[in-house]
């Protein structure tokens, strides 16, 4: 799984928290990569959906129609309203459709 992130963003961090308690809950040893972007040409070739943006086999969790990339701060729309990143829940209903796509 890949985080996906630049320096300015305020929540990629809490992003990186809710992922590892996630993945705690769900009883998996996945391994997680922190990507910095540093700039709209590495977010174009990235397919960076903003920061915090989680992938996993290059297609991300939350995948949105695009046509172009850039470095900005991502939003979720979560149970309380939209935040900066997902909520564990979220994180961990992504989590079982990548485990039962691998079976």
């Amino acid at each position: 799984i890949k985080i996906l992130y630049f320096d300015g963003c305020p929540s990629w961090r809490n992003a990186y928290e809710h992922l590892k308690a996630a993945l705690k809950e769900e009883g998996l040893n996945i391994p997680v990569a922190l990507i910095r972007v540093h700039s709209d040409q590495e977010a174009e070739k990235a397919r960076f959906q903003g920061s915090p943006s989680f992938q996993y086999n290059d297609q991300d969790f939350w995948p949105e129609q695009r046509s172009t990339y850039s470095m900005n701060c991502r939003v979720y729309q979560t149970p309380e309203g939209l935040k900066g990143w997902p909520t564990v829940s979220m994180l961990r209903q992504k989590l079982q459709e990548i485990t039962k796509e691998k079976e």
